[in-house]
């Protein structure tokens, strides 16, 4: 499966609309005429292949969030379909059009892909993996790379495989991984790792080898429960990686079981969340709290014409608020809490961030680990469909695009900053000590243990500069640094394709 050329590797769904220029009614939407997809000559594949950049400008015409940034998707810059097929031409392929003819250079998030069957499945937390999650990182000065286990997804081949958190490894199918070879060699379905050790900054090859076969595997994204005793005060800790929403039930049952225990305080580690659903992000933050129901969790901003349209019709389809209920009416089992301690790292961006940031004006949000991402933009899957939803998808090709379509700030009107958000109190992962999960043997829960019983200065963070961190698993996940929404309200007039005025 081919997703781009860049880093930016998975997806989500949803529905969309699609859009340009012609009559404003005056409600900030444009009216327009259904015309055919362009057909420039007697090659199927080439019409195919304009096909593809047609619905791919015409997305990012509709609905880019910074639509107005980039000249060649401003409503009135090609006066006829001639002149936009002119433009499509002159690129290579769909993906580049979409990266170096629409995308702005900031914008280190959306992105295309030509297999959204892959990404659906993705989306529902269905991946092909081995269930070996890693963090790569890059010997200083150096190409080569090494890994270092961080779980073992349950229930996966790896689980009675001879590897564990912790565990090293400098080789991939027998081959010293690289920067020039890592990628291709994690697509191989069989993956043998080569194990190693750590001593005096030297990592070295133990000889030691696991070969492990990839499966298709739905993670649940909550790893870890746990309650802990801190000097008499009940202490409820979920390590959570990933805002799926298939999994919002056993997030709300993880929670009617931290209210059974009368926790009072409630660690939330999201050191390997990079991100997913905002709806599951509202309800999570509606278990934490419960005493702000309908008030403003985050606001979105749009680009113009549809932040127009919505401030003047819908204006409260700009909120995202706290809920009492789940998707399917299920009551949420709320905590009432007035604090929370979030564990965050380099890995945890998008929702993990809108959860600590939509929670700063209500709560005091604690934060213990490394400085996070820095994306507070949501996206939207769009399909080439005379809507942009699923329904009636071109049926000659898969391609989809996700552009960014809003940016999101808390209640009180502040985003996420672009460098993100730095901790309380600052400590990083130490490869060579990671201790277990969900016990006070793992260095980041216990600094977020010492902080609630007041013993800061039992907290020692000291970074080492023999490597650096480089990559990681979860960048082939759909929700890998992904903040998305469910589906976009049809808006009348901005559901049908359009021929040019002249």
């Amino acid at each position: 499966m081919k997703i781009s050329k860049y880093l930016m590797l998975f997806a989500v769904a949803g529905s969309l609309l699609t859009g340009c220029s012609s009559d404003d009614d005056g409600s900030g939407v444009t009216e327009k005429p259904v015309v055919e997809p362009p057909i420039t000559g007697e090659n199927p594949e080439d019409n195919l292949e304009l096909e593809i950049k047609d619905f791919v400008w015409r997305g990012m015409n509709e609905i880019y969030v910074y639509k107005s940034q980039v000249p060649e998707l401003g409503n009135s810059f090609f006066d006829t379909q001639s002149e936009l097929n002119d433009y499509l031409m002159t690129f290579d392929s769909p993906e580049d059009l979409f990266y170096d003819g629409l995308v702005i250079e900031q914008d280190r998030f959306s992105f295309i892909t030509d297999d959204y069957i892959a990404l659906e499945n993705s989306f529902a937390g269905i991946s092909e993996t081995t269930g070996v999650d890693f963090r790569l990182y890059r010997f200083s000065g150096s190409d080569d790379l090494f890994g270092v286990v961080r779980y073992i997804i349950p229930g996966s081949n790896a689980e009675n495989a001879d590897i564990e958190r912790g565990d090293l490894f400098t080789t991939l199918n027998g081959q010293a991984l690289t920067i020039a070879n890592y990628r291709g060699l994690l697509e191989e379905t069989t993956l043998t790792f080569g194990l190693a050790t750590i001593e005096d900054n030297t990592v070295t090859s133990t000889g030691e080898e696991v070969t492990i076969d990839t499966q298709v595997l739905t993670e649940n994204p909550i790893l870890v429960t746990n309650v802990l005793d801190v000097n008499g005060t009940k202490v409820g800790y979920m390590l959570y990686n990933s805002f799926v929403a298939d999994f919002d039930d056993e997030m709300n049952a993880a929670f009617a079981d931290f209210k059974a225990e009368g926790i009072t305080e409630l660690i939330l580690d999201l050191r390997y969340n990079g991100g997913g659903r905002v709806s599951s992000a509202t309800r999570l933050a509606s278990m934490i709290t419960g005493q702000f129901t309908g008030e403003i969790f985050a606001k979105q901003q749009w680009n113009e014409d549809y932040q127009n349209y919505f401030l003047n019709e819908d204006p409260d389809r700009l909120l995202n608020r706290f809920t009492t209920t789940l998707e399917g009416g299920e009551a949420i089992n709320s905590l009432n809490l007035t604090r929370l301690y979030a564990i965050v790292s380099s890995s945890t961006a998008s929702a993990s961030e809108l959860v600590v940031n939509g929670l700063a004006p209500y709560i005091d949000v604690v934060t213990v680990g490394d400085q996070t991402v820095g994306k507070s933009q949501a996206s939207v899957t769009l399909y080439d469909s005379s809507n942009f939803g699923r329904t009636g998808a071109n049926p000659d090709h898969t391609y989809a695009i996700q552009p960014l379509v809003y940016e999101s700030v808390n209640s009180n009107d502040v985003g996420v900053p672009f460098d993100g958000i730095t901790p309380d109190t600052e400590i990083v992962e130490s490869i060579s000590d990671l201790g277990v999960l969900g016990e006070a043997s793992d260095p980041l829960l216990n600094a977020a243990l010492n902080v609630i019983a007041g013993n800061r200065s039992m907290i020692s963070s000291q970074k080492e500069y023999w490597y650096n961190e480089f990559s990681e698993s979860g960048v082939q996940k759909a929700t890998y640094q992904k903040m998305y929404i469910d589906e976009l309200p049809e808006i009348p007039g901005q559901n049908k394709r359009f021929e040019f005025s002249k």
